[in-house]
């Protein structure tokens, strides 16, 4: 429809592109690939589940529930996190049920975050976390992890350097995505001493909660006293159910945080969807599906990885979360990107480019892979991947 005028609107996010995993994913669909890129797995749910939300919807459940989610699903949430974590979250007053974590964390930053507010990134990091930022007017600060001998690791005092008195929130993720480093008791410990006797608000990210091997146990942010009393975490039931499609998370804050959470809330989604909350809520108290997580995805990391030890590629350690990050520098010269994608279309496996995790690109010589996925899909990839030559 030709026209002269120039009704396109001056641009929130000039620099953002289209996401790199849509990116990679169309490829892949174009090329067939095996889609190992983008986080989400390809086998189903329980059967238990779907009947729990099938019932819900024809119980008549399919009305606007309550803004704050359903009742007996943050009974069910706050449950989980007492008999996990020990502490008790007021289901009232402080549990939210969300469209999903990345509803949930773009709502928690444009609820505390002020034009010129400043907000600290610790990279890599999910994609979503700097457009959310620059959203609320607010300035991230770029935080590198240390890349050493095939590890990542925080850098708690150039973090520490970071910090100003324009500092208002500081985002963390644990498990990481995409490094799969866990914080510790020690990195817990020096985050609070660095918030200490500030205002500064904490954000935790933990998504992959109930996906940490090798007999560890997740810390999470809601487990430390003087931390859960100044933090935001975030959870998501599309990741723990194998339903990321449903788009049904939760956040947990002190009172306080969540009055002024649930004012920006009420307005950008104002509620979730009826049937899976309840149908979640009685999945939560009739099945022990979280406990079993971290067995469930450590014998697909364990078998994916003994796969790619026959390939070039370099293995990077995975504490925790559902993803393998590689060093392909023995195979390629090419950058991140450009690598990803001839993998993508030349060997028929996607991944996600390591530079993506960067605001500025970054390169690393690695690649992302998604493991939560069927054994006959690995074999297939580790098929294909064999084919590498260094």
């Amino acid at each position: 429809m030709p026209s002269n005028l120039n009704l396109a609107p001056r641009s929130k996010l000039p620099e953002i592109k289209t996401t790199i995993f849509q990116t990679m994913s169309t490829i892949a669909n174009e090329v067939k690939a095996i889609n190992l890129g983008q986080g989400f797995p390809d086998f189903a749910c329980d059967e238990t589940l779907i009947a729990a939300v099938h019932q819900a919807m024809r119980d008549g459940h399919n009305q606007y529930p309550p803004m704050t989610g359903t009742l007996a699903l943050r009974r069910e949430i706050a449950n989980k996190v007492l008999n996990l974590y020990g502490v008790q979250y007021d289901v009232n007053e402080e549990v939210t049920v969300t469209a999903g974590a990345t509803q949930a964390l773009l709502t928690v930053i444009l609820a505390t975050v002020n034009m010129g507010d400043e907000v600290i990134v610790i990279e890599p990091a999910y994609d979503s976390y700097i457009p959310s930022i620059q959203l609320a007017g607010g300035i991230p600060v770029l935080v590198s992890m240390n890349y050493q001998d095939g590890r990542f690791a925080i850098d708690w005092q150039k973090l520490k350097d970071s910090i100003s008195n324009k500092t208002r929130l500081i985002l963390i993720n644990s498990p990481n995505n995409p490094t799969g480093v866990c914080l510790h008791e020690q990195d817990l410990s020096t985050l609070a001493e660095l918030v200490r006797d500030t205002n500064i608000i904490v954000l935790s990210d933990e998504v992959y909660e109930h996906m940490v091997f090798d007999g560890q146990r997740h810390l999470s942010v809601a487990g430390h006293p003087e931390l859960a009393q100044r933090s935001f975490i975030v959870s998501s039931f599309g990741k723990t159910y194998h339903v990321t499609g449903w788009k049904v998370g939760y956040v947990l804050a002190p009172a306080e945080l969540t009055r002024e959470f649930r004012k920006v809330h009420q307005f950008n989604v104002f509620t979730v969807n009826t049937p899976m909350q309840i149908g979640i809520a009685e999945f939560m108290r009739v099945s022990d599906h979280h406990q079993h997580l971290s067995n469930f995805y450590q014998q697909k990391r364990d078998y994916f990885r003994a796969g790619l030890s026959q390939t070039p590629f370099k293995l990077l350690d995975v504490e925790g979360s559902y993803f393998q990050c590689v060093d392909f520098s023995e195979v390629s010269e090419l950058n991140e990107l450009d690598f990803a994608t001839w993998l993508t279309r030349e060997i028929g496996v996607a991944a996600i480019p390591f530079s993506a995790f960067y605001k500025h690109q970054q390169e690393n010589k690695l690649v992302r892979f998604c493991f939560a996925k069927q054994v006959s899909t690995l074999d297939a990839a580790l098929e294909r991947l064999a084919k590498l030559r260094v």
